[in-house]
């Protein structure tokens, strides 16, 4: 009898002790290791170079729901085919399924985050890979949700092909030279915000049914190319938008099926072109380009402007400069002809502010948006004006068939 209790007894402390991490501390540097399918406990500490690889398709590392799940202090580690779960819901603490600082040369793929606050949370990261990963957060509302990436002063990463759903947001703080390839951003709040960060790139990716897609605050020397940004939902529904920064670069992109499709904050005192929104499919948005302050020092060229409730608006009075360049965009409100065959329009095309549009500086002429005594005066105000329309925005060569490219 005593002999089977003595078996019980040892048989629970090998069940609750973290025999993981034991392995994790006794493995020389440079060691695999392979777990096969099971649960394995959590809160693990990697402070030196090692690689932990699941074998199976049920590798689970569990937190008990406290703190992080796995946090790694070493460069050099690799993390793959695992599925990560159960950290702490502390938000002022940001409870991360994967806490990662201070490294470099570090690996995670092919893992799957479930019930964390955050996901990947790296701080002074540098010369890493995260590709093939599925993050999502907590059950959360999404303000108590946490970022999928939380990415803080780090430089030379790779994110690739990782699906992201229901998650807060995808964040870039003072973080350069960062590549965001083919990921799949869902049902988050921000797709990605890139704040006070240069030279990042981000191409091929899909935004769907975020709040905003992308959004750069400060962003200095950055692409953005070949993304579809789709369907951002609520009042805001915003593609795009960029505040501040300089030197940013818009190309290839299919924008579509957002309330705005480009929202545009112009710094005032800002000098010298700053935006080149080239090639890109701005189509079946409420507003295709939303201008707050001034409409200056952007270069609009070859894009292709069709299906948008208004193609232009601006909510500022006044502020307005012509310091663009505007030219071989395809709109589908042009009413001019093309005689030489050229594809080129023979007369400018201009975006003008009419009656129906006062709603963008005033929002409580909105509730009559759509009416027909607006869309009257608008009809009147066109045919004949009896006020002066407001110049927005002026394409200098439109393209006139969308088909052909110039």
């Amino acid at each position: 009898m005593l002999k089977i209790l003595f078996v019980f007894i040892t048989f629970i402390s090998t069940l609750y002790s973290n025999t993981l991490q034991k392995s994790i501390d006794q493995a020389p540097a440079g060691s695999i290791i392979k777990l096969q399918n099971g649960t394995y406990i959590g809160r693990l500490n990697i402070n030196k170079p090692i690689s932990i690889i699941g074998l199976g398709k049920d590798v689970i590392i569990k937190g008990d729901g406290t703190k992080d799940v796995i946090t790694i202090t070493s460069s050099n580690v690799t993390l793959k085919n695992i599925i990560i779960k159960n950290s702490g819901n502390r938000i002022e603490n940001l409870d991360s399924a994967v806490l990662i600082k201070e490294v470099k040369n570090c690996l995670i793929k092919n893992c799957t985050i479930l019930d964390s606050l955050y996901g990947i949370n790296m701080m002074m990261v540098d010369n890493s890979k995260f590709i093939g990963n599925y993050i999502t957060s907590k059950d959360n509302d999404i303000s108590l949700k946490g970022d999928a990436f939380k990415i803080w002063y780090c430089k030379n990463n790779i994110i690739e092909n990782n699906m992201i759903k229901y998650s807060r947001d995808t964040t870039l703080t003072y973080s350069h030279n960062n590549k965001l390839i083919n990921n799949t951003f869902i049902n988050n709040r921000y797709g990605t915000q890139i704040s006070l960060s240069k030279n990042n790139i981000i191409v091929n990716n899909l935004y769907k049914y975020n709040s905003v897609g992308l959004i750069l605050m400060g962003a200095k020397d950055t692409k953005v190319i070949k993304n579809q940004i789709l369907s951002s939902k609520g009042a805001a529904g915003m593609g795009i938008v960029t505040k501040g920064g300089e030197n940013q670069t818009f190309k290839d992109n299919k924008i579509s099926f957002n309330t705005h499709g480009f929202y545009i904050d112009t710094k005032e005192e800002e000098e010298g072109m700053q935006r080149y929104i080239k090639y890109n499919e701005i189509s079946f948005n409420k507003e295709a380009l939303h201008f707050h302050a001034a409409i200056k020092n952007n270069t609009i060229v070859g894009n292709k402007i069709f299906g948008n409730i208004d193609d232009v608006a601006k909510d500022v009075r006044g502020n307005f400069t012509h310091k663009n360049i505007i030219e071989y965009n395809y709109w589908d409100r042009y009413m001019g002809f093309d005689k030489n065959k050229d594809n080129v329009g023979d007369t400018v095309h201009q975006n003008m502010q009419y009656a129906s549009q006062l709603w963008h500086y005033n929002k409580k002429v909105k509730f009559f948006y759509g009416s027909p005594i607006m869309t009257i005066i608008d009809f009147l105000s066109q045919l004949a004006p009896f006020v002066q329309p407001v110049v927005l925005l002026v394409d200098q060569k439109p393209i006139v068939n969308k088909n052909d490219s110039f």
